[in-house]
C-alpha cells in the first residue's frame, strides 16, 4: 500500500486490531501465530513488528477474568456450597477458558491503539 492510499483510522483501525487483521489496512492478518505477531503485513507492508505491545493485553485480560469468574465462584459458592472438587472441575477450566478466549482479541486491541498513537506521535 502506499502512502497515498486511505490508511485506517480511529474505530475502523481499533475493530480490525480486534478481528485479528492488520490495523493500518485491514486486510491483511495481524497474527503470525497464536499471539505472535507478523513482521510485515502481507496486504500493505506495514511494519507491524515495530508495534510494541509490552504485557499490556495480559495484564487487562488477567484483570477481566479474575475480576468476572472469581466473583462467580463466589457468589456460586455463597449460594450452592459445593465440593472443592467440584470447584476445581467448573472454575479451572472456565478461567483457561475466557483468558485464553480474550487474549487474541486483546492483543490486537493494544496493537491497534499503539499504532493509532505511533501515527500521531511520529
Amino acid at each position: 500500500m502506499s502512502s497515498s492510499q486511505q490508511r485506517l483510522q480511529g474505530r475502523a483501525a481499533v475493530w480490525a486490531g480486534v478481528r485479528g487483521r492488520c490495523p493500518n489496512c485491514g486486510q491483511g492478518r495481524l497474527f503470525a501465530g497464536w499471539l505472535k505477531v507478523q513482521p510485515r503485513c502481507e496486504a500493505c507492508g506495514f511494519a507491524l513488528k515495530d508495534i510494541e505491545t509490552g504485557d499490556g493485553a495480559a495484564t487487562f485480560i488477567m484483570q477481566i477474568t479474575g475480576a468476572t469468574v472469581g466473583m462467580a465462584a463466589v457468589a456460586f459458592n455463597l449460594a450452592v456450597q459445593p465440593p472443592l472438587w467440584l470447584n476445581l472441575v467448573i472454575w479451572l477450566p472456565l478461567v483457561v477458558l475466557v483468558s485464553g478466549g480474550l487474549m487474541r482479541p486483546g492483543k490486537g486491541l493494544m496493537t491497534a491503539l499503539n499504532m493509532l498513537r505511533t501515527r500521531k506521535d511520529g
